[in-house]
């Protein structure tokens, strides 16, 4: 049980050592601009108000997740269907200030 817990502990570590999630974290993020990159990238999967969509629900989404986890999510591509995105530092801060609001 130990080990697991090292090992948890260990990956969050990593991650957020990551220059990438660092320069992300640090940065103020625009909601209003997270928006509109949200509507550009994201909307099409992940709808507001709609019951049939290819992707979850993103309402909450920062209760569920926490910021190193979305940005993971969002860049990684490991989640087929959805693609890769590499958006720019302050592009996604801007998204996970956004996504704090939904």
């Amino acid at each position: 049980m130990l080990l697991i817990l090292l090992w948890v502990v260990g990956q969050n570590w990593l991650q957020v050592s990551d220059p990438y999630i660092e320069q992300v974290l640090s940065l103020n993020g625009d909601p209003v601009k997270g928006h509109a990159i949200f509507e550009m990238n994201c909307a099409g999967c992940h709808f507001q108000n709609v019951s049939h969509q290819v992707g979850p629900s993103l309402l909450d989404v920062s209760q569920r997740k926490s910021p190193v986890g979305i940005i993971h999510q969002v860049t990684s591509g490991q989640t087929p269907p959805m693609p890769q995105f590499q958006p720019t530092p302050q592009e996604m801060a801007d998204l996970l200030s956004y996504l704090q609001k939904l």
